[in-house]
């Protein structure tokens, strides 16, 4: 979902107004602690964890000024059709969000892009609960009643999405609607340049476990 720009600045608020910093580091794919450290320790900055939370809840406050009040538009196309369709099954597909923002800008995201619905309170991983974006599938699935990696997918639109799945030995699927075309992508399971191609990858893979 194409919602970065309002997050980007709204880091860079939480920055200015935790540390008095203004400054750009890469974002894709990363978890929001993982760049913020990155923007505060690259400027001199040493006491990073104390100043942790303030900057949390800066960046939370921020997003939610910035934040437009519909982000439908957008949504990468297919997505909803796409989620539509696992929703209807559960007995085969469970969802669950896995992303580097903090947890209430993803929610709010979600809420704003009308897709809050299918993604359930108290599940998923995120930028609050580790740095490590290679972490947060783990707990996802321990959120999730510990649900076994041979049922699990990440799907995700950048190189460290599959290195993040790689890193829990769970397959990902990836859609080359982001930042990374198709070549960029290959190290995936599966590659997409659609979502609503990932249908059928996900019913493939659920009957080869």
């Amino acid at each position: 979902m194409g919602a970065g720009v309002e997050h980007g600045r709204a880091l860079r608020v939480a920055a200015a107004r935790v540390h008095g910093l203004d400054g750009h580091v890469e974002v894709a794919g990363r978890t929001d602690q993982a760049i913020m450290r990155d923007l505060v320790t690259g400027a001199g900055v040493e006491d990073f964890d104390a100043r942790w939370p303030a900057v949390c809840d800066a960046a939370v406050a921020a997003y939610a000024e910035l934040c437009p009040p519909d982000l439908s538009d957008r949504v990468a196309p297919g997505v909803g059709d796409l989620l539509t369709a696992l929703a209807a099954r559960p007995d085969e597909f469970r969802l669950s969000l896995v992303t580097g923002n903090l947890e209430p800008i993803a929610r709010l995201k979600l809420a704003r892009a009308g897709l809050g619905g299918y993604f359930e309170a108290g599940q998923g991983g995120f930028g609050s609960d580790h740095a490590s974006r290679a972490r947060l599938p783990g707990i996802a699935r321990a959120r999730a009643g510990d649900w076994p990696r041979e049922r699990t997918v990440v799907i995700g639109d950048t190189p460290r999405d599959i290195a993040c799945a790689r890193a829990d030995d769970v397959r990902v699927a990836a859609v080359a609607t982001g930042p990374y075309a198709v070549d960029a992508l290959a190290g995936a399971d599966a590659v997409v340049d659609d979502a609503r191609a990932l249908l059928p990858v996900l019913e493939d893979f659920a009957r080869a476990r």
